[in-house]
């Protein structure tokens, strides 16, 4: 139902008057309005990452619960929320500039409460289908795709020099829920916290009880919080306002696909690796219990990204991303050394050091090829617009519009490595016994990334 015209929320909620580039406005309220709608997107995306990627932990003990599925269905399963993802993050770049951020955060982040609620009761009955446990990870994909809605809309409240820096925090911060959830996930598998409402458990070999539904339940009450925060805290610009038909123009730009394949070698090998690491080194070193360290990763590279999102603030984005590309290819080409052959049992120390910094690296080139993404199209489109006569308002306007579709549409690309990686190694591992093969796959691409940052960019010295 709409509110009236003059209804005190709707006054209340909606900004008309937005001018961040203005350095008066921006220091009289500008800063404290856009503050406060980041901190607030902040925890709804965290709590989008811990559903996104729910079953790279509940995967590892799906068998543990009575279940018995193939190591190639697990893999599967990590990577399905990242195909449902990465399809919806198109449609849901569009969403915020039709519907408002505030309308749009809070439903983004209410909707997630079913696949949780569907999974902590699927998870109690080893009778449950494979199939339906396909449907859930699809719907936890939802949760993949508020990424893009998200980062579009916080772009709309920062000026263009300070979008690297909240980007990355919102990014970064978000992300950070991938390892939220593998570091809460276990503790919360081993206490009965739900037992009212039906969790029942499953008594493991050594005698200990695992509570699997509690890694879905635990986040419902949080996402519950969290929406009603967003419906009451944050606001909808009506300067973002535009339809569908002036945001897909922006498909158009060649800019949009040669970015696009650097956020999916950055972005894309962060949420991979969150996807699979622990399955990976499940089967490579099957005695050390993965759990335990899986969080390490993407809380280095969560934390990475805010900071890569600020220095290509002070640096330049295509500088960042062109020295990060390089460490990842170096890192890459590391990890072949660390492996288990038919000769050695590996050394997980050094597999799991060589992992931490490879999501560093992915961590920090998210947040550098993000501020590459705001800053190239802002001045694109403000260069296309003046050029044809416009006003230094509407060049303002359109480049807003353009970027925070940009934004999302190349997130969309970038999610897409969520499900590459983990089938990667999955098909390795099947057909050779070894990840190798997906590894040189990714020192490859890696290495192409570093080719086109430099001859697209870096000769051209964009920043």
């Amino acid at each position: 139902m709409s509110l009236p015209p003059d209804s005190p929320q709707k006054i209340r909620s909606l900004i008309t008057e937005w001018r961040p580039e203005e350095p008066a406005f921006w220091q009289r309220k500008g800063h404290h309005i856009a503050s406060r709608n980041l901190w607030i997107s902040v925890p709804c995306l965290l709590l989008a990452f811990c559903v996104w990627m729910l079953f790279s932990a509940v995967a590892v003990n799906l068998n543990k619960a009575g279940f018995n599925f193939t190591p190639d269905q697990l893999f599967m399963l990590t990577a399905l929320p990242s195909v449902s993802g990465a399809l919806l993050r198109v449609p849901y770049s569009f969403m915020v500039p039709i519907f408002g951020g505030r309308r749009w955060t809070a439903f983004s982040t209410g909707i997630l409460i079913v696949p949780c609620i569907w999974l902590g009761v699927a998870v109690q009955n080893p009778a449950t289908p494979f199939s339906v446990f396909i449907i859930i990870a699809l719907l936890c994909g939802f949760a993949g795709a508020n990424f893009a809605s998200s980062m579009g809309n916080i772009s709309f409240f920062f000026p263009k020099a300070k979008q690297g820096g909240a980007l990355g925090i919102n990014g970064g911060l978000g992300n950070m829920g991938v390892s939220v959830m593998q570091l809460v996930a276990p503790l919360a598998i081993s206490l009965s916290m739900f037992a009212v409402f039906g969790g029942t458990g499953v008594e493991q070999a050594d005698g200990s009880m695992m509570y699997l539904e509690n890694a879905a339940w635990v986040w419902v009450p949080l996402l519950a919080i969290f929406t009603l925060a967003a419906w009451f805290g944050m606001n909808d610009l009506a300067t973002s306002k535009a339809s569908l038909k002036d945001q897909l123009p922006v498909l158009k730009r060649v800019h949009l696909w040669i970015l696009g394949i650097l956020y999916l070698a950055t972005f894309g090998s962060f949420i991979g690796f969150s996807a699979g690491f622990a399955m990976l080194a499940k089967t490579q070193f099957p005695d050390v219990n993965i759990l335990h360290f899986a969080f390490f990763g993407p809380l280095l590279g969560a934390l990475a990204r805010s900071a890569g999102g600020a220095i290509s603030d002070r640096f330049g984005g295509t500088k960042v991303s062109l020295i990060n590309f390089i460490f990842m290819a170096i890192f890459s080409a590391l990890l072949f050394a660390t492996l288990p052959d038919k000769s050695t049992n590996g050394n997980f120390i050094a597999f799991f050091g060589v992992f931490l910094m490879l999501f560093l690296t992915a961590g920090m080139g998210s947040g550098s090829t993000f501020q590459m993404i705001s800053v190239i199209f802002r001045k694109l489109t403000m260069d296309r617009v003046k050029n044809q006569g416009g006003s230094d308002e509407q060049a303002l306007h359109e480049s807003a519009t353009d970027t925070a579709a940009a934004l999302g549409f190349i997130s969309a690309i970038g999610a897409i490595g969520g499900f590459f990686i983990p089938n990667a190694f999955g098909i390795s591992l099947s057909l050779t016994g070894s990840p190798a093969g997906a590894m040189k796959a990714f020192l490859a691409f890696y290495i192409i990334c570093i080719v086109i940052t430099w001859a697209v960019y870096g000769r051209k010295k964009v920043k």
